[in-house]
């Protein structure tokens, strides 16, 4: 039961395995962390630590409370430890560049007005938690849950028609201004993308192309995955849209949001350059998929919220640009999210929390949306 006492459909109601950590020892590990990473004399002490839940199957987030010397004057520092996981833990994807995510964000600090939280330090030493790790401020805010989905019981199922449209303007606003940055492949010449061996487009579908097959290594290959595939080759765009800086899991879910502006933009390990499609589609397509499990379940879910015309327009009147070829960009992202959550699934199966399906492409809880974008009805599958 939640706490409106509605009863939560049993698939979403258990949570799933995100990490072996003990908590005590990463918190020993950071103290004595941080005392080499700060002047000498600082004596940091770490005053609680905890990790959330509700968001995130991907790298470890750890919440920390710490207190050091500074200037002589005792202060307390609220901080975000992000941590890439053990490969032990069967992690969603197969490389975690936490220095890069790092980069990403200081850059983006640098030349955008998104707000961004400010990193502090990257350690690329696995020595000290296992895996690298990078630490950054806490911002005070509130994010869309993931579990359960934000569109069925959550303080954004509770907000007026108006502070949701203030929330997705906002939100939209924040992706323009991300992908007005200019010179993207000279500023990010890092991110993947920048080389110029191939188009922006083309290299992002053939990295999906090579996380399926390293997510079907073990077997329990997608007919749906492969098919989609397949469709895509034969509705290419017939031309590229400008090349920006790609945030990569544009989703609400991956913002902290205070009187539904956003003040901070987090999770960067998606981050690439590529057309600004990506990342509208992306939007649309991941709040598309919530609506599609709100549906299932029998729940009101957000229908007018993030509707892809109402995204679409907003972004071209703040940028002047018109995203096209929506069909194809939104059937691409929910292509890209079913491999995601096919892994997902595998993983859930590896700590023994699900077991395998006879139909392999069950592992896909969008399956249905993914189908109906296939066959030409991406307007109901997106929210059009």
């Amino acid at each position: 039961m939640t706490s409106d006492g509605d009863t939560v459909p049993e698939p979403l109601a258990g949570l799933p395995q995100t990490s072996t950590r003990d908590p005590d020892a990463t918190r020993g590990a950071l103290e004595a962390w941080l005392a080499t990473a700060l002047p000498a004399g600082a004596e940091p002490t770490v005053t609680s630590l905890d990790a959330p839940s509700t968001n995130g199957m991907s790298s470890e987030t750890v919440l920390l409370d710490a207190s050091w010397n500074d200037d002589g004057v005792r202060r307390e520092h609220a901080l975000v430890v992000r941590i890439a996981p053990d490969p032990a833990n069967v992690p969603v994807f197969p490389e975690y560049d936490l220095d890069r995510q790092a980069q990403t964000m200081r850059v983006v600090r640098e030349h955008c007005d998104v707000p961004i939280p400010k990193v502090l330090w990257s350690e690329r030493d696995p020595s000290v938690l296992g895996s690298p790790f990078f630490v950054m401020e806490r911002i005070n805010g509130i994010v869309p849950p993931d579990i359960l989905p934000y569109n069925m019981v959550s303080w954004v199922t509770e907000a007026s028609p108006d502070e949701l449209r203030r929330m997705q303007d906002a939100t939209v606003s924040a992706l323009a201004r991300l992908h007005r940055i200019d010179r993207p492949e000279e500023r990010f010449a890092f991110l993947p993308g920048a080389d110029g061996d191939r188009s922006p487009l083309t290299r992002h579908v053939d990295e999906q192309r090579e996380y399926y097959e390293w997510v079907v290594a073990d077997g329990g290959r997608s007919p749906l995955i492969e098919r989609s595939f397949e469709w895509l080759d034969a509705h290419w765009p017939a031309e590229e849209g400008p090349t920006v800086l790609s945030w990569g899991d544009s989703r609400i879910g991956n913002v902290l949001y205070r009187d539904f502006a956003p003040v901070a933009v987090l999770d960067w390990e998606m981050a690439s350059l590529g057309p600004a499609e990506l990342d509208v589609g992306w939007l649309i397509t991941l709040h598309a998929f919530f609506e599609d499990v709100a549906t299932t379940y029998g729940l009101p879910g957000l229908p007018d919220f993030l509707r892809c015309d109402d995204v679409v327009a907003t972004y071209e009147s703040l940028t002047g640009y018109a995203p096209r070829d929506l069909d194809f960009y939104n059937a691409y992202a929910s292509t890209r999210h079913a491999i995601i959550m096919s892994r997902i699934g595998r993983r859930a199966m590896h700590f023994g929390e699900a077991e395998m399906p006879a139909d392999i492409d069950d592992l896909i809880p969008h399956r249905a949306m993914l189908e109906r974008m296939l066959a030409g009805d991406s307007g109901r599958a997106a929210g059009a």
